[in-house]
């Protein structure tokens, strides 16, 4: 028998190991010298790389120059501090190291016994962020509790998941009571609801979970009132449609409005409609007491769901998901095939968390909540938080002393929305003139009638110089802009 080829030993792989590290470092050291944004062309690549995969190994020296010859050239830095678009993907040195333990390790922890340590270690962390944001006892795990915590890929994922639970949980109630409808006849008449500001997602699980969706019309802040909601239950009802879910929006992507959970929830429970929460980007924020009031009402929850690798330093993926009843989940997803099953799945001493989500497989990701709730400490997380609410209303502040600027939503977190008062097609060729220049990055969004740019603190090594590069680049740009528009108009 011919011997396997070894393209590394764990010699080599010290070596290397460190020389990765060495890499990752400078490259974090040396990002605000990066160019935020590529300058490449679509197809720019293929190119550049052979048609298919060499025959004979290449040493690690060539693989690693080609990361910075090939790839760099065409890679968007999330973690410059010149990037302000979108909303921030969470990075830290602990999270990272994490990472490669949970790459060491290598097992798939679909059940307690595919690896006991990652199922029981991931219960206890998002008990432990639960309990940092002060979730009400029933999302918890605890030692006998219903609910609790479970890591999905992403908020896309959990609201697809809610969503499916509550269609399964409401077609089985609804049968009960009306035998003689078949699932079909439900299904057809089942209804989703969401926000007009809610992320497309939730309109995505609508489509895949086969259900009709339908916005509700937001306020003159960009948010849901109980009344609004009302309103369209009342006609649905009426027209014989079954209402079975709702998902609030805490931080809308647009502008981080906040849907009034105290009005919305109460109505969600006496319709007997399954209340899922959406907080993606501002659900971290409520480790701090001075943002928790933001998630009052999430007693009326069914489940609720935010991204600590957006915001809490945890790197993609890790989005944290609660439930008051995991057997909610369960009922929906549980199959049991004999290769998957083991004798202590029916203990009630554990979890299975191939029952909670849509993939069979997962990573050991809570290994990163772990090291960085260590090596932070709440405290720690709580300062990065506030950091970034006070850069993004030094950024508010330096828009409202300039009267060609509006704030067009109002800076609760760290996202500030603004734009020049005039044209929507002033305010485009204003963020096309910003990132075509490539200094700093943003992302528009439209408010109502409004073409708005967004400028969200993202970094975390963003400081307040990089702030104030960032608007007097823009402030440069947009008189600029002016000036050609006054020429053209005489």
């Amino acid at each position: 028998m011919l011997p396997m080829p070894v393209s590394m030993d764990t010699t080599e792989f010290r070596k290397r190991g460190k020389e990765m590290v060495d890499y990752i470092a400078d490259y974090f050291e040396q990002l605000d010298k990066r160019q935020v944004y590529p300058d490449v062309e679509p197809g720019y690549l293929r190119p550049l790389i052979p048609d298919s995969a060499p025959q004979e190994p290449e040493s690690f020296e060539d693989v690693l120059k080609d990361v910075e010859r090939l790839i760099m050239p065409g890679v968007t830095h999330w973690h410059s501090p010149y990037f302000f678009a979108y909303f921030p993907t969470a990075s830290s040195f602990p999270a990272l190291l994490a990472d490669i333990l949970s790459g060491g390790i290598g097992c798939i922890g679909f059940s307690w016994a595919a690896s006991p340590a990652c199922t029981e270690l991931e219960t206890v962390m998002l008990d432990w962020l639960g309990k940092m944001i002060n979730l009400p006892e029933e999302f918890l795990a605890g030692k006998d509790g219903e609910g609790g915590g479970v890591i999905q890929g992403s908020a896309s994922e959990a609201t697809l998941v809610a969503l499916l639970a509550a269609r399964t949980k409401t077609i089985r109630r609804v049968q009960s009571e009306n035998p003689e409808l078949t699932e079909a006849d439900i299904m057809s008449k089942l209804v989703v609801y969401a926000s007009d500001q809610a992320h497309s997602s939730v309109e995505r699980a609508g489509l895949i979970g086969g259900v009709k969706i339908k916005n509700i019309p937001s306020d003159d802040k960009f948010t849901v009132r109980g009344s609004a909601l009302k309103k369209v239950l009342h006609e649905d009802r009426a027209a014989g449609l079954i209402p079975f879910f709702f998902c609030a929006t805490l931080g809308t992507t647009s502008c981080c409005s906040f849907d009034r959970l105290l009005e919305l929830g109460p109505i969600c429970n006496k319709e007997n409609i399954w209340m899922h929460i959406d907080a993606a980007y501002a659900g971290s924020a409520f480790i701090c007491p001075e943002f928790r009031h933001l998630l009052n009402g999430v007693e009326f929850a069914d489940s609720f769901n935010f991204n600590p690798h957006k915001w809490l330093l945890v790197n993609f993926d890790c989005s944290a998901m609660w439930v008051k009843k995991r057997s909610d989940l369960t009922n929906a997803f549980k199959l049991d095939p004999l290769y998957l099953q083991h004798c202590h799945q029916e203990s009630g001493l554990v979890t299975d968390y191939r029952h909670w989500q849509i993939p069979l497989g997962r990573r050991f990701r809570s290994l990163k909540m772990w090291f960085v709730f260590r090596m932070y400490g709440v405290k720690g997380l709580q300062e990065y938080i506030r950091k970034h609410v006070k850069l993004s209303h030094e950024f508010e502040n330096l828009v409202l002393q300039d009267k060609r600027f509006e704030i067009c939503a109002e800076v609760t977190l760290g996202l500030v929305c603004f734009r020049l008062k005039g044209s929507n097609e002033l305010n485009e060729a204003l963020l096309k003139s910003i990132n075509d220049a490539r200094k700093i990055h943003l992302v528009p969004c439209h408010l109502r009638e409004k073409f708005v740019l967004r400028f969200a603190i993202c970094s975390r090594t963003v400081e307040s110089v990089h702030i104030q590069f960032a608007w007097k680049h823009i402030s440069k740009l947009a008189t600029g802009l002016l000036k050609a528009q006054d020429k053209q108009q005489q």
